[in-house]
């Protein structure tokens, strides 16, 4: 890869946030509040030294595969989820700035007017000058999730680590919020979790950070500080690696 893991943590890091995140206590949209407790912890790991690249989903204002289920078509229905990380990428833009976090939103599909367009030697760029760079729009082609760009862009720019952040403190054998006995693992293979179905990321996301040896941490976003926790290398949640050696 092209950042190394340090023994303070990882230079640069790539932090998967799906929309619902961006939620809070809403039913819908985006909770100011909330990007807010985000930001606080992205500018955190941002003070310490580590490069941050972010990849937001857009589940809180748009789910493509759920309206193509009631009969949208499958393609329109992604290009609109799309749009809605962009309108998610911007509110955290607005939020990591006003905790004075220098932030680029870089968008896969054209927008010149509220966003660059992703080129990947200026993304590496803005964060070797320690800006944020908030990857916005997927891939740019439906039928990919947003897990997938997140794998995809982490691969691209060199992140030495895929941090996942969900509602639970790391990968269960069941769900947690219905199995209150389901048991957590502290760490898991690439092949454990496409052999076991985990539902942790898509099988593609998975499979590209296994051709690639980019592990994934998947850690509880509601736990305060954990964002810098987790980039600075301390155990957090469940680690997902080729297997050998953590």
């Amino acid at each position: 890869m092209g950042s190394e893991e340090t023994p303070g943590g990882y230079r640069r890091i790539l932090l998967k946030l799906s929309g619902e995140a961006l939620l809070g206590e809403r039913s819908y949209g985006v909770d100011p509040a909330f990007c807010s407790f985000i930001a606080g912890q992205v500018a955190a790991a941002v003070k310490d030294g580590v490069q941050v690249g972010i990849v937001v989903g857009g589940g809180n204002i748009f789910r493509g595969l759920a309206a193509a289920a009631r009969g949208m078509d499958r393609a329109t229905g992604d290009y609109i989820g799309m749009l809605a990380t962009v309108m998610n990428g911007l509110a955290l833009q607005d939020a990591l700035e006003r905790v004075g976090i220098p932030t680029r939103v870089m968008t896969a599909i054209a927008m010149n007017e509220i966003a660059e367009p992703y080129i990947r030697r200026r993304a590496i760029r803005h964060l070797e000058k320690g800006r944020v760079a908030i990857f916005v729009a997927g891939t740019g082609n439906p039928y990919f999730t947003t897990d997938t760009a997140a794998a995809l862009r982490a691969v691209e720019i060199g992140a030495s680590v895929l941090l996942k952040a969900t509602k639970v403190d790391g990968v269960y054998d069941a769900d947690p919020l219905v199995h209150p006995g389901a048991r957590r693992y502290s760490e898991l293979t690439y092949a454990d979790v496409l052999t076991e179905r985990l539902k942790v990321l898509d099988a593609t996301a998975v499979s590209l950070c296994m051709e690639n040896d980019l592990p994934i941490i998947v850690f509880d976003l509601n736990a305060p500080d954990n964002i810098r926790r987790a980039a600075l290398g301390e155990p957090v949640g469940t680690r997902i690696h080729g297997g050998g050696t953590a």
